[in-house]
């Protein structure tokens, strides 16, 4: 499963998507409005997070709604954080910050 979430979290396109989903959840073409690519290509990017079991998608008529697991992706940074040598104190997190909110958005993908 981790090498799933490394696999989704290498791409800059994947990682700005998720962090759009922490502000919230959004249909998908409200996604779509954000990114200067094709449909086919950022669906696919919305399926590789989906089967890292990072976002959920819920169909609404004929819009679907995406949402970040944010234990999943709490704990994928905790992994990475790990391996770099540099897990946070419990107590500095308490638990209950996003361990992803200090990575900021890719600029290059933002209008």
């Amino acid at each position: 499963m981790l090498s799933n979430i490394y696999k989704a979290l290498a791409h800059p396109v994947r990682r700005d998507i998720l962090a759009i989903l922490r502000s919230g959840p959004r249909l998908s073409g409200d996604l779509a409005d954000r990114f200067e690519m094709s449909w086919p290509s950022l669906s696919r990017h919305l399926a590789v997070l989906k089967d890292a079991d990072l976002i959920t998608a819920e169909r609404q008529g004929t819009k679907i709604l995406y949402r970040v697991k944010t234990s999943v992706v709490e704990d994928a940074a905790a992994a990475l954080l790990a391996l770099a040598g540099t897990r946070p104190a419990q107590d500095e997190t308490d638990g209950s910050e996003n361990a992803l909110s200090d990575i900021p958005p890719n600029p290059e993908s933002e209008e």
